[in-house]
């Protein structure tokens, strides 16, 4: 069962954040139109290319942007999400204020 998040940027869409497989198997591709763009790469670890990044464990990037702590405990019992989980709480989190530029979204259709 793949999971998908749309990544955006200072409110443009950067990219998409996808798990191929649940707490394994995750890649980022950057939108053409964000490749083409003047903007900036989401990270200094995710430089802007046209190729997919792919990694076993989801990019450290995406996981520094979840709580720690009692706050990702409180969240995760209340929403019944396995703490290991980082993909489902970013999934959780879609949507709502993250600190800094990069924001996390559910797909739209």
């Amino acid at each position: 069962m793949m999971r998908q998040l749309d990544v955006y940027m200072n409110g443009c869409k950067a990219g998409i954040l996808k798990e191929q497989h649940p707490g394994k198997g995750y890649s980022f591709v950057y939108d053409d139109a964000y490749l083409t763009s003047g903007l900036p790469p989401v990270s200094v670890t995710l430089p802007k290319r046209k190729e997919p990044f792919e990694s076993d464990s989801l990019f450290p990037f995406f996981t520094n942007m979840l709580p720690e702590g009692a706050n990702r405990s409180i969240i995760c019992r209340s929403l019944k999400i396995d703490e290991s989980d980082f993909f489902g709480m970013l999934a959780a989190m879609a949507g709502k204020d993250f600190i800094g530029a990069v924001n996390i979204k559910t797909p739209t259709a």
